[in-house]
């Protein structure tokens, strides 16, 4: 008997496959949905979005003469003039210079705390990164 003779043999043998759907029947008495109040979801426009995703606050002194200086960095979704208003606001808290450069905002002198609080205030999640 050839292969093919045998594989069709096997399967007229075979049992059908249960239908694993049948079961679902019995579950028709079931409610819809739920009673009451539904929830509706109201819109968050006009409100300061307060998870702005991660950013990381790094301490840096190198090819600075040893000077150290406050890096922001990994901003998501945040373009080049919000990025300036936010260095110009952690410039004023601080009492120090500052600048925006490939896209990371650079604060002179150690100023990882007062930054923190700026950018929480701006709905980051602000972390301490390297040293």
């Amino acid at each position: 008997m050839s292969r093919r003779k045998d594989k069709a043999k096997r399967l007229l043998e075979e049992p059908e496959m249960p239908n694993a759907f049948n079961a679902l029947d019995a579950l028709s008495n079931l409610p819809s949905g739920p009673e009451g109040e539904v929830l509706q979801r109201t819109s968050k426009r006009g409100q300061k979005n307060t998870n702005r995703g991660r950013v990381d606050i790094v301490r840096q002194t190198a090819h600075r003469g040893g000077k150290a200086v406050t890096v922001v960095k990994n901003f998501t979704g945040i373009g080049l003039p919000e990025k300036k208003e936010l260095a110009k606001k952690m410039q004023k808290a601080c009492g120090v210079g500052g600048t925006v450069k490939d896209g990371c905002i650079e604060i002179q002198g150690d100023k990882r705390e007062e930054v923190k609080t700026i950018l929480v205030e701006a709905g980051f999640n602000p972390v301490f990164a390297g040293g």
